[in-house]
């Protein structure tokens, strides 16, 4: 498994040794023991998730109160996303940078994001599936959003998918109301 820090402290990209052969393609898609050499600790799973998408449908920008915070573990088992992860960290050096890293079904890779930081997906084609590890049930006292369109962020959305078909954007009506960075900087 080949596995890369993003710039932002505490998220991770894996992309897994694929063996295929005329029977189709098997791969380690989670390892516990290369998962806590990189990322330092075990990760405890308490809820998994899946969610498909049309192309366009953007779904974030969404992430735990931290405390307790929620880390994730993002596979794309069919199709394409752009996965955004944010930092939301009060006093974090990175606070309010984005990285991205485009999971699909062809390179395999997961997202690793870490409590504290904001979480986006864009799928890039139609049908795309994900799946998500969570180190928390979903807590809706604890869900938060943040405005994935935000002119601070300025988060490069790209525009075209998988297919080079033009992306319109879908979001929920949630989704599409979120507060903008600088509001959540104003709440504290």
């Amino acid at each position: 498994m080949e596995i890369r820090e993003l710039s932002i402290p505490g998220a991770w990209e894996f992309t897994p040794r694929q063996f295929g052969d005329e029977r189709g393609v098997f791969l380690e898609a989670f390892k516990a023991s290369e998962f806590e050499k990189a990322v330092g600790r075990p990760f405890d799973l308490s809820q998994v998730n899946v969610s498909t998408s049309a192309a366009g449908v953007l779904r974030g920008i969404h992430y735990t109160e931290d405390p307790p915070g929620q880390a994730k573990y993002v596979t794309c088992v069919r199709g394409s996303f752009l996965d955004v992860v944010v930092d939301l960290r009060p006093g974090s050096p990175t606070f309010g940078r984005w990285d991205s890293v485009i999971i699909d079904d062809v390179n395999r890779r997961s997202v690793y994001l870490a409590e504290g930081l904001g979480h986006a997906l864009l799928s890039l084609a139609d049908d795309s599936t994900v799946t998500y590890l969570c180190s928390l049930e979903y807590s809706p006292e604890f869900d938060r959003d943040l405005d994935a369109f935000d002119p601070d962020l300025a988060i490069d959305w790209p525009t075209v998918g998988r297919d080079g078909e033009a992306l319109t954007f879908l979001r929920s009506p949630k989704d599409a109301a979120a507060p903008r960075l600088a509001d959540l900087k104003l709440n504290g």
